[in-house]
């Protein structure tokens, strides 16, 4: 059954070639825009009001071909990112630290569940349930996203070695990750540049979100809990059960080898080196302000992080070479924390923190150069396909942007908007941002195409610009989860081995339930006098 679904490969470039033969049928058509100065005296692209106008048809045909060449080139940092993440890896498994680390927390687990009360509850549903909390965080308040794609390689493998699949891997990280995204409360990447197009205070209404954020996160946890119940049960009804031979074997062959314990000189070179970097990096930035919503603490992030390290490193090398590698990736994850909250660090930075990792990690373990490189080339091959169907992904939204429709159907719908009361008009609005992320899942962009239109338009219907706000929020984040052109999502997919199609039948469910409870929650900003809105 499983060899007549169409490839994931197919399945995108069929819907490529379906957005070119809508560039036939739809209008060609653009809104005027205009630079603009923000109160923080950054630049920006708005949408003049009433400005939208039709132009020369431009139809697809040849250009669905170069359109998969620009996609390249569009998702060229995630492409790169995903290559660097997926070296990085191969060269940490090669140490068999990430197998230590799985051990240790499986035996951690076993332990536990011979308390009563922490058997009651289900250990490993406390374990899932903290994860995701982190991940929903994560994308609540900082706006995680993209850097999502490099934690897939480590929970995939953790959820089938406590009994799930990969499917239930994937909604630990990156699925908890977007629910966050999507019921954000600080995210600047959606509420910060909605709010500020709308001429909204920044972050201001966030006692509302918060809520918003519990019962989404609530309702959330509780389904992907009763799947991977089902999946401990019966782990043969799993969806990916024969895709995840894939993992159950290379945990299989990690298991099969005895690790041995040991601290080589190359370990302590390892640690010595990555604490004179650290240490010269704390010395140029002693102060680092982390910014969390609309507000931001100064403190000495970089030095107290560098003294932890360096403490924590020289009692786990004295154990063992592989505990002082799993203590890397800790702090490899702490330090993409303070670079994301507190520099502003994108994928260009964090790959080269993940690449810089997997060399210390090559020669803690007395790898030398061309070993290393070699692990490396060899985990690029092996996550490629994951990289390829990003670049794939991206000739989606090129063809649609050549075609000049994005606009055309931004004005169709905005103006189907007439004539109606609150409700219905604040749920057009939810439906308009939400089918519109299927075909541009970048929310800045679309914040910038839509909102300049929707603030307005909520104060001609007398609803408050807060409330439009939200449903541009809702709508921008739910369907992150199953849209095709989501470059993240495709290069989270493809290094889980789970294909589009097979991902679709589990989310779709999650999905639509999450579409509903959004305007559901937005009812009460008409009718409620809530702070913000």
């Amino acid at each position: 059954m499983l060899k007549k679904i169409p490839h994931t490969y197919v399945i995108v470039f069929a819907i490529i070639v379906f957005a070119a033969i809508l560039t036939w049928i739809i209008p060609s058509g653009e809104f005027t825009r205009q630079e603009v100065k923000t109160t923080e005296g950054n630049s920006k692209t708005v949408i003049v009001p009433n400005s939208f106008h039709y132009v020369e048809k431009s139809p697809q045909t040849w250009q669905i071909f170069t359109s998969i060449f620009n996609g390249f080139v569009r998702q060229a940092n995630i492409i790169v990112f995903i290559l660097f993440i997926g070296g990085a890896f191969w060269i940490l498994n090669t140490t068999k630290a990430l197998d230590v680390g799985i051990i240790t927390l499986l035996n951690i687990i076993k332990r536990a569940e011979n308390r009563k009360l922490l058997k009651k509850i289900g250990v490993n549903n406390i374990v899932m349930i903290l994860i995701m909390i982190i991940f929903s965080l994560f994308g609540a308040i900082f706006g995680l996203s993209e850097e999502t794609i490099a934690f897939v390689i480590i929970f995939v493998p953790l959820a089938i070695s406590m009994g799930y699949d990969s499917i239930i891997g994937l909604c630990l990280v990156y699925v908890a990750t977007h629910i966050g995204f999507a019921s954000a409360i600080f995210n600047p990447f959606t509420i910060g540049i909605a709010q500020g197009l709308s001429n909204l205070p920044i972050f201001s209404g966030w006692e509302y979100r918060l809520i918003c954020w519990a019962i989404i996160n609530l309702i959330s946890f509780t389904f992907i809990l009763l799947y991977a119940r089902k999946i401990k049960k019966n782990p043969e009804i799993s969806l990916t059960y024969n895709i995840d031979s894939y993992w159950r074997n290379r945990l299989a062959t990690s298991n099969n080898e005895k690790i041995v314990y040991y601290t080589s000189k190359k370990s302590w070179i390892s640690f010595i080196l990555v604490s004179i970097v650290l240490i010269l990096f704390s010395i140029k930035f002693p102060i680092s302000t982390l910014k969390i919503g609309n507000s931001g603490f100064i403190c000495y992030a970089l030095p107290i992080a560098t003294i932890a390290f360096i403490t924590i490193s020289f009692f786990m090398l004295r154990k063992s070479v592989h505990f002082y590698i799993l203590t890397l990736l800790g702090f490899t994850v702490a330090f993409l924390l303070i670079g994301v909250i507190g520099y502003d660090w994108y994928v260009f930075e964090i790959g080269a923190l993940f690449f810089g990792m997997g060399i210390a990690a090559g020669i803690a373990i007395n790898q030398g150069a061309n070993e290393i490189t070699k692990q490396f080339i060899e985990g690029a091959k092996d996550i490629f396909s994951a990289a390829f169907i990003v670049g794939l992904a991206g000739g989606i939204i090129v063809i649609l942007e050549k075609g000049k429709i994005i606009d055309t159907i931004m004005y169709g719908l905005s103006s189907t908007m007439s004539d109606v009361s609150k409700i219905t008009s604040l749920g057009i609005m939810y439906l308009i941002q939400t089918g519109l992320n299927i075909i541009i899942p970048s929310g800045s962009a679309k914040a910038a195409l839509t909102m300049p239109i929707m603030a307005p338009f909520a104060d001609l219907i007398n609803i408050s610009r807060q409330s439009a706000v939200l449903a541009f929020q809702f709508g921008d984040g739910f369907t992150n989860m199953i849209t095709p052109a989501s470059g993240v999502l495709i290069g989270c997919l493809g290094i889980a081995k789970i294909p589009y199609n097979i991902w679709f039948k589990f989310i779709w469910k999650i999905v639509l339930i999450l579409i509903i409870l959004g305007f559901l929650l937005l009812i009460p900003t008409i009718f409620f006098n809530i702070n913000g809105f």
